[in-house]
């Protein structure tokens, strides 16, 4: 179940963060950036917990 969890949460933020980085400001594309390479990372826990059934 953790990792159903943790890939919604990896693609929402990766699509929040695509999205803020389309802005004008520097300073929320920065931030942008970010949250989409937390979004990556969720997601890629989300994978290892499925490979290892859960149990980290």
């Amino acid at each position: 179940m953790g990792e159903l969890k943790d890939k919604a949460k990896g693609i929402a933020n990766e699509v929040a963060g695509n999205i803020k980085q389309a802005s004008d400001d520097p300073r929320v594309r920065a931030k942008g950036v970010a949250q989409e390479r937390k979004g990556e990372a969720q997601n890629l826990k989300g994978k290892i917990k499925g490979a290892l059934g859960d149990k980290i």
